[in-house]
């Protein structure tokens, strides 16, 4: 829980619990004394009594839920009747009301400008009537009415108090929308993080069973055809195939674990050990959410598609970083047979330019003009 929401709770007590409990005890005095004491103008004092201690409990209800003027209407009577009780009875908690009228003002009434115009009010009333009763029954006499004026001041008190009110459910509310947006957010990553993971292992396991699923068909050709050595380098072949595709799965299950490291020395690193050379141009930086992880896979699948297709032809890789992009080539030399460059499964050039695309990017690929090949992966840096 926050601290404001902590504030928040313990002004709820305060109103729910202690300060009902503080206004009962004091109409609950206050009745005792005016009814047991000697006071001026008894009939009016009780019957006036009875309309504040009314006005107080009102003052109770949630007000929110009171149209604007009939607040403003209940705010008056409360302030107007407590100055007329404060003059009859000043020698009881009588004057606790008049006092207790303004603050209700500051607190309940949602127009500052309505709130220190009763306030006024109340000041004003009490006043006049401690100015008229003293001149009635001089004796009564006990209540100044310059001192009656004070009266208004808590309204200054419940201003700001509603105020201070206002601003920690205003900041529990922001606290309460930024938890919600940052829940949205993970779990928005975590979908997201949940189609890179199912991408990427589709991209492995459908290359490896193609490779697979081809050299079996070709080991039942060869055998139906009695050429059991071929058969039997095929069937190797798959096995082959399969624990290199196990081993790429554990590797990219590994990498979606720990993370990558930066994408030039991923690269660096990738091409070492296919002893390929590497060229970085321009100044690397951060890149967005899965720019790098694309380039990584891109780069391995170009590099083993041209060793598949091309093999012993040079390769080579080259990262050039932008402003705004950053992009990916890879190419190889010529061959004397080069297969189809979307057969297969896996990554493939479809596949390529799917991410590059969902990424608000563009993968080509085609014939470099010495007859070799280039693929060519271009991605926003934030992307």
């Amino acid at each position: 829980m926050t601290g404001s929401a902590t504030v928040l709770r313990r002004e709820r007590i305060a109103d729910r619990l202690i300060r009902p409990v503080l206004i009962t005890a004091a109409i609950g005095v206050t009745g005792v004394r005016i009814f047991t004491h000697e006071v001026h103008f008894r009939p009016w004092t009780t019957a006036l009594f009875f309309v504040v201690a009314l006005f107080a409990v009102v003052s109770l209800m949630p007000w929110n839920r009171i149209p604007a003027r009939t607040q403003t209407t209940l705010a008056s009577g409360y302030a107007v009747s407590a100055a007329v009780l404060l003059a009859l009875a000043p020698q009881t908690f009588a004057p606790m009301f008049a006092y207790l009228a303004a603050a209700v003002a500051g607190i309940k009434l949602a127009s500052r400008t309505a709130a220190i115009w009763i306030a006024v009010l109340d000041a004003v009333c009490c006043a006049v009537a401690v100015a008229v009763v003293g001149a009635v029954t001089p004796a009564a006499d006990d209540w100044p009415w310059w001192l009656a004026l004070s009266v208004g001041l808590p309204v200054l008190l419940g201003i700001a108090r509603r105020d201070r009110r206002n601003a920690l459910f205003n900041a529990e509310r922001a606290a309460s929308e930024a938890r919600r947006a940052a829940a949205s957010e993970s779990r928005e990553a975590a979908l997201l993080e949940r189609t890179r993971i199912a991408r990427e292992l589709h991209d492995v396991l459908g290359h490896s069973l193609t490779g697979i699923a081809l050299q079996l068909d070709m080991a039942d050709a060869l055998d139906t055809k009695g050429r059991d050595a071929e058969a039997g380098e095929a069937v190797r072949r798959a096995r082959s195939l399969a624990v290199d595709g196990i081993g790429r799965m554990r590797q990219a299950v590994h990498e979606l674990r720990e993370g990558a490291l930066p994408l030039e020395d991923t690269l660096a690193a990738l091409c070492a050990g296919e002893l390929v050379p590497f060229e970085v141009e321009g100044s690397a930086g951060p890149l967005g959410g899965g720019v790098a992880h694309t380039l990584v896979r891109a780069a391995q699948e170009a590099l083993t598609n041209a060793a598949k297709h091309a093999p012993g032809t040079g390769r080579a890789v080259k990262l050039v970083f932008s402003p705004e992009t950053v992009t990916l080539v890879v190419t190889n030399g010529p061959a004397g047979r080069r297969a189809a460059p979307d057969t297969g499964g896996g990554m493939g050039l479809v596949g390529m330019r799917e991410r590059a695309t969902a990424l608000g990017g563009s993968a080509q690929a085609g014939p470099a003009p010495d007859g070799g090949w280039t693929v060519e992966i271009r991605l926003p840096r934030m992307g």
